[in-house]
């Protein structure tokens, strides 16, 4: 039933909350309010009970040594299925190999589960804790999205959300209430990630690069009915290949249908142009004047200004052949 494969998910998840709180400082400053020092927090994985044990162990925090304070570690701590984001199981998708080579990756719909984490904060003086604190609250409204990599083989990367569930405080003494030996915060997070399954090789998959479809049309009766053939081709809907032709000779306001290039000699009506990230329809050539009249914002790109001496790019049939999966296609309806 069950074969190996293992895509390192729940390792990644790990890991990628680690990084969240691994540059976190603390400052001191002196009775004028000049920072005097700057303290940056150690943070390691380990469960509370492993820094506590230390902390018994030490009888001087102040020394170098280890567990040293302030400190933080944090802790994976269990996780459920969460049946809330469940998709339909028997479900597939397809997506280009993360190499590059071609080849075509299919897996089944990810499988949701929520992980559950604990951030353990320890310090001796209680505006250290502070400090630590906000640094981290304000992210957490109350989640924070960090995009990871699931799963590398087919380069499937998502936004997975932090969600900070709670926080208790906890104070460690020893001897009298005049001395204080530890205080303690937890940060109890969940996150929502996804459970990929096996990553296969589809050898059926193939890029389309051109389709015809040939159907009979027209009502039935005495009328004659036609032999109909849709075709249709990829079309690129920006530039791929970078090639420029031509440069801006004025600046372009967003709201402008003719522009002002160098030369239009190398631009013909009917064809698309890009400049920046927005692609542009040449409607109409100047016969006197470098100028062309466009038809602005194409291909869902946003009209937006351009200086002169930007670079003109041609979308064009060399950026067809660039259309890799995932790209739209276009379809004229002609009749051939």
């Amino acid at each position: 039933m069950f074969e190996y494969f293992y895509n390192e998910i729940l390792k990644k998840t790990v890991i990628s909350f680690g990084t969240l709180f691994n540059d976190i400082v603390i400052k001191t400053t002196n009775s004028s309010g000049d920072v005097v020092g700057t303290t940056k927090v150690p943070l390691a994985y380990a469960p509370q009970q492993k820094f506590l044990a230390r902390l018994e162990q030490s009888e001087d925090l102040n020394k170098t040594t280890q567990i040293t304070l302030p400190r933080m570690s944090f802790e994976f701590t269990g996780m459920q299925y969460d049946s809330s984001r469940k998709v339909t199981t028997t479900q597939k998708f397809i997506a280009p190999a993360a190499n590059g080579d071609g080849t075509i990756k299919k897996a089944y719909m990810p499988v949701p589960y929520n992980m559950d984490f604990e951030l353990n904060i320890y310090t001796k003086l209680n505006d250290d804790m502070l400090q630590i604190v906000e640094q981290i609250l304000p992210y957490f409204q109350p989640s924070y999205n960090l995009t990871i990599n699931l799963v590398s083989d087919i380069n499937e990367k998502r936004d997975i959300p932090i969600v900070l569930e709670g926080i208790t405080m906890d104070d460690q003494y020893e001897g009298n209430f005049d001395t204080r030996r530890a205080l303690i915060y937890t940060l109890r997070f969940s996150a929502k990630t996804y459970l990929f399954g096996p990553i296969t090789k589809d050898v059926s998959a193939k890029i389309i690069k051109k389709a015809d479809i040939g159907y009979f049309a027209g009502p039935g009766g005495d009328k004659k009915q036609r032999d109909v053939t849709y075709t249709t081709e990829p079309k690129a809907l920006k530039d791929f290949d970078e090639g420029v032709i031509e440069t801006t000779a004025a600046d372009i306001d967003k709201t402008d249908e003719t522009i002002t290039l160098q030369s239009i000699t190398p631009i013909e009506e009917g064809t698309y142009i890009q400049i920046n990230k927005e692609v542009m329809y040449v409607k109409q050539k100047s016969d006197t004047e470098n100028k062309l009249l466009v038809r602005r914002a194409q291909n869902n790109t946003i009209a937006a200004s351009h200086v002169s001496g930007t670079n003109v790019l041609e979308v064009n049939e060399s950026d067809n052949q660039e259309v890799d999966l995932g790209d739209d296609f276009g379809f004229d309806g002609g009749f051939i």
